[in-house]
Order: C-alpha cells, then sequence, then structure tokens
C-alpha cells in the first residue's frame, strides 16, 4: 500500500511529522504531486502555506507492514 508522510515547518523553522495519508486512487494517471499537495493541505489546512509542506512517498508491506521510503518531494 502507497501512503504519504506529511510534513510542515512552523514559524521558527522546525519540522514535524503532521500525518500520513494512505493513497486510494486506482488510477495512476490522477495521481500528480499537486493532486498530493492538495491532499496535504486538506490534512494541515491552509494557513501553513505551501512552502512549509511537504510530503515523502512511502510504502507499507501488506505482509510485514513494514514501511520503506519511495521517494521525496522538495519543498514547494
Amino acid at each position: 500500500m502507497m501512503a504519504y508522510e506529511f510534513y510542515c515547518r512552523n514559524g521558527t523553522g522546525e519540522i514535524y511529522l503532521v500525518g500520513i495519508l494512505p493513497e486510494r486512487r486506482k488510477n495512476p494517471e490522477r495521481i500528480t504531486q499537486k493532486s498530493i499537495m492538495n491532499f496535504g493541505k486538506m490534512l494541515i489546512g491552509d494557513n501553513a502555506g505551501p512552502e512549509n509542506i511537504y510530503f515523502i512517498q512511502v510504502a507499507f508491506d501488506d505482509h510485514t507492514g513494514e514501511m520503506h521510503l519511495t521517494n521525496a518531494s522538495s519543498m514547494t
């Protein structure tokens, strides 16, 4: 299963994990960096500003539950 770890930078520059959201879309053509960031904005809210939000794409092994890093976005 694919998921996204969303991180946010606060006013002092500290970065913290906000949450992990699973990818549920079946059509990979609908999955873009912009759509993922919109997903994160729903979680974090518009107050954070897009320059302070980023995500890391991870995969969970369905059998073991282990998490594996697949790629990372840059701050946008």
